[in-house]
């Protein structure tokens, strides 16, 4: 376990003499990792950093509002509303890798252009250790990893928690006193909802992962999963009312884990199980069925793509 203490202090020390007098901006999505390195970053360079979080409508319900409210204290926090820009770049993609590919490409080309308004020289990003392993193993790709352009309008890119494992960065998050709703934060891929989706990208799509994430995540709280999600996964035949629907199949899955590397699905009671499919299909009128993933990591990744 990481001395939480020193790696702040060092980290601090690192990105000021990695930045120096220059401007800096980052990638705020909200999640623990990046919260973390926005935190480090501030504390290190103050005004001299640009908190950016780019709304790429891929993200969880209420996402962008907790996000304005958590770092109201940052001043410079910029938002962009990204959604009709990345839903066209995505149009027609299928491929898993294709999907992060595009938006990472997407992602920098944002962040270049809030970067030219601020004339800042360096991109900060949360990437973590487990996201540093599955990219090099080519396991799969991060959007903040494997998925950067070849091309880079960026003097560097500052990680300052890539050698650190999720827990570890909580630990760094309650030591810099980050509020719950942050250090304690499920873990969400930089890619959002669309690693949540198998094939194409739709508003369609989008809306019944969004919804349903929503729901797996109030349902499963009390069991403390180290992660709870939804995925659309395909269509089926079902019954709604006295109709015959082809409509959404929702996969749960809720794992329990000490960093990301391995899994292990978590048991959850029938009751549990009964409740989530019965909001899902019931507050979701195109979601057909809903059925519970039981795969541990490995042989399956946590995410669906």
């Amino acid at each position: 376990m990481v001395n939480v203490d020193e790696f702040i202090d060092e980290a601090t020390t690192e990105i000021k003499e990695a930045v120096g007098d220059a401007n800096a901006i980052i990638a705020l999505s909200g999640g623990v990792d990046s919260s973390v390195a926005a935190a480090i970053t501030y504390r290190a360079i103050g005004e001299q950093l640009t908190p950016v979080y780019v709304d790429t409508g891929l993200m969880r319900k209420g996402e962008t509002d907790q996000i304005r409210e958590t770092f109201s204290f940052m001043e410079s926090l910029e938002v962009v509303e990204a959604q009709d820009r990345f839903l066209d770049a995505l149009a027609g993609v299928t491929d898993p890798e294709e999907k992060r590919h595009v938006i990472g490409e997407q992602f920098i080309r944002e962040f270049e252009r809030e970067a030219n308004e601020t004339d800042a020289e360096y991109l900060v990003q949360g990437t973590i250790y487990p996201d540093r392993i599955e990219s090099e193993g080519n396991i799969k790709s991060h959007h903040n990893v494997g998925g950067l352009p070849d091309v880079v309008d960026f003097e560097g890119i500052v990680e300052p928690v890539r050698d650190l494992y999720k827990d570890e960065v909580r630990e760094v998050a309650r030591a810099l006193d980050l509020e719950a709703v942050i250090s304690e934060r499920m873990p969400f891929p930089g890619p959002g909802l669309a690693v949540r989706i198998i094939g194409e990208i739709t508003e369609e799509k989008l809306k019944v992962a969004r919804e349903s994430c929503h729901i797996v995540e109030e349902e499963v709280a009390e069991h403390e999963p180290w992660q709870a999600f939804a995925a659309v996964i395909g269509k089926a035949t079902g019954v709604k009312g006295d109709n015959r629907v082809h409509g959404w199949v929702v996969s749960v899955r809720s794992v329990e884990s000490r960093d990301g590397m391995t899994a292990r699905a978590q048991n959850l009671p029938w009751e549990t199980l009964q409740r989530i499919q019965s909001r899902i299909t019931g507050e979701n009128d195109d979601v057909a069925r809903v059925v519970y993933d039981v795969t541990h990591k490995p042989p399956a990744t946590i995410e669906y793509e």
